[in-house]
């Protein structure tokens, strides 16, 4: 069967045709690609195309696909047990793993997704403070849970508004929406509301706006207030641990949070989330305390031990520099043939996360993120998909770079882009 073929017979029994919503190509036009299989940077589709890869499963495959470590480990676990339901020993070494390259992770608890990270977090800083009102940013994105999809009122300081039907007013009136890298702001909402403020989420690098990082006057800003309001500061690393620093956005920027929320890398290719953070707020979910939670894959053995094998690989000295120089190649080459064709697009990047911008330049907050030109991304990603490279089909997502990534493969893509200029 072809692309075309499979997405129409999907769309009888899938809404959409898809099981997330970016992967419909709604955003680009045309039919979506079914990978079949995946080797190192390249993944073939079921017409036997083959590309290169700058989305990586949206970031977890930093190792490339089909790790014959990973796979040779898994298969080993698989034969003891797919999943218990009870604690392992391997649970134990993984967490421990975690907290040695994040030592703001006192204690940790292993979920089964980024989006039972978040909401964990968010219900923990609640009954740890006995507060009810959070603070997130436009742009960054943390899941799919109620409290956190929510989008910005009519002004700066308006409570948040749901950003999809289904979700309560009376959930979204409990979430301030600030914007993000603006201190200001900042500064207002904690006068505003002192005292209320149960925790403030965000993500030190945005990617679901494309590739943003926060700055540092902004992250240490927010340090400063959450300390002084005695709220809980949540860094949201689901896509940064592990990727763009052995110790996430928190090691680069020296800002260390009350709680990190991890998942796509930890998982090795495969489900899993992880919430972590100070001992004296980690023991208020149970059993230890009375904020509930639970899961009954959380922990189980194959994602446990698909991302524990990661992490050791990616520990190994040099990786993420070698990592980092693919990526300031991949976006230093786009940056020169951007000038010197005098294109409209700029380009910015981090250890193995990188965003292309289809505005001059580097965008710093979500209202220029969207300032972009549409038409001109959309024939892009279509010319490069034609021409067996294949990145996020949406031009407000990061994309992600393996070491798998050779200089064959980069210095192809940006013969591609070069051709697509001209």
């Amino acid at each position: 069967m072809n692309n075309k073929t499979l997405f129409n017979l999907s769309k009888r029994i899938i809404p959409g045709g898809v099981n997330s919503p970016v992967r419909a190509f709604q955003a680009v036009g045309g039919t979506p690609i079914f990978f079949n299989e995946g080797k190192g940077s390249k993944v073939v589709d079921v017409e036997g195309n083959q590309y290169i890869d700058y989305v990586g499963s949206w970031g977890p495959l930093i190792l490339g696909h089909s790790h014959p470590v990973i796979l040779s480990k898994l298969n080993r676990v698989m034969k003891k047990g797919l999943s218990f339901g009870v604690p392992t020993k391997i649970e134990l070494e993984f967490a421990e793993t975690i907290k040695k390259h994040f030592p703001s992770m006192q204690m940790i608890r292993l979920v089964s997704s980024g989006t039972e990270a978040t909401m964990t977090a968010i219900r923990l800083a609640r009954g740890f403070t006995g507060r009810d009102l959070i603070i997130k940013f436009t742009g960054c994105y943390h899941g799919h849970s109620d409290s956190l999809l929510v989008k910005a009122g009519s002004g700066a300081l308006t409570l948040g508004t749901p950003s999809s039907p289904g979700i309560p007013a009376e959930l979204t009136n409990k979430t301030i929406v600030l914007e993000f890298n603006d201190e200001d702001q900042l500064d207002k909402a904690f006068k505003l509301y002192k005292n209320k403020i149960a925790c403030v989420i965000v993500e030190p690098i945005a990617g679901n706006m494309n590739f943003i990082p926060a700055s540092n006057i902004f992250l240490n800003k927010l340090r400063d207030l959450t300390k002084k309001n005695k709220s809980v500061l949540i860094f949201d690393e689901v896509m940064t641990g592990f990727r763009v620093a052995l110790g996430g956005a928190q090691s680069l920027f020296k800002v260390k949070p009350d709680i990190t929320t991890l998942g796509k890398v930890i998982g090795g290719g495969l489900p899993i989330g992880a919430i972590g953070g100070k001992r004296d707020i980690m023991k208020k979910l149970s059993p230890t305390g009375d904020v509930y939670q639970a899961g009954t894959l959380s922990g189980n053995p194959l994602s446990v031990t698909a991302g524990l094998e990661t992490i050791k690989l990616i520990s190994k000295s040099n990786f993420f520099t070698s990592l980092n120089n693919k990526t300031k190649f991949l976006v230093d080459s786009i940056n020169e043939l951007s000038k010197k064709k005098n294109i409209s697009i700029s380009a910015r990047g981090l250890g193995g996360m990188f965003g292309i911008y289809f505005r001059n330049t580097p965008p710093k907050n979500y209202d220029q993120a969207v300032d972009i030109d549409l038409k001109l991304f959309k024939n892009f990603f279509h010319f490069l998909l034609k021409n067996g490279v294949y990145i996020a089909p949406s031009a407000f997502e990061a994309g992600f770079l393996s070491i798998k990534h050779s200089n064959n493969d980069l210095k192809k893509t940006i013969s591609l882009i070069e051709k697509f200029f001209k």
